[in-house]
């Protein structure tokens, strides 16, 4: 049996890199379009951290925040382990681990759809997205992102093991 449908959208470096200081490393508007038509009526799980770099709720998607803490803005929901997210996500299609690197870890293995943004340079930063296993996945879609030489968006869906 399929499991539900869970998407991470993200954009990383050629060396895993997806933020520095609390913030992306590069400026592509192309991936904020791109980032806010894929999201849009869905589910967004995030750690504290990535909302707080976010600072506002985004118009047209709910907001799961998985923090300790109680301090949120009205709109914005909280959960105290992904677990928990998920579960209050049931009602979403396809809802989408927004980050940070935390929130990748522990829900990757989970994942079925990547929506990647792949910024085909290293760059410096502090906060990784974690190792994966690309013969896991098949490509759907792979686009080069005019006018940028070194980023591309590309799209994959987890394979379906037999053996399972």
């Amino acid at each position: 049996m399929r499991s539900r449908a869970l998407a991470i959208v993200v954009a990383l470096s050629k060396n895993r890199v997806i933020g520095k200081n609390g913030s992306l490393p590069w400026h592509v508007p192309e991936d904020l379009r791109r980032v806010k038509s894929l999201t849009m009526g869905h589910t967004l799980v995030m750690g504290r951290r990535t909302f707080e770099s976010i600072g506002k709720p985004l118009p047209g998607r709910r907001m799961i925040v998985v923090t300790r803490g109680t301090e949120l803005p009205v709109g914005i929901e909280r959960a105290s382990g992904l677990d928990e997210a998920l579960e209050m996500a049931l009602t979403d299609s396809m809802p989408f681990l927004f980050g940070g690197q935390a929130i990748y870890e522990q829900g990757l293995a989970r994942a079925t759809h990547l929506f990647l943004t792949r910024v085909d340079r290293e760059v410096e930063g502090d906060t990784y997205f974690p190792e994966f296993d690309v013969a896991e996945w098949n490509v759907v879609r792979e686009t080069h992102v005019e006018p940028y030489s070194d980023v591309r968006f590309v799209d994959l869906e987890r394979r379906v093991s037999l053996a399972r």
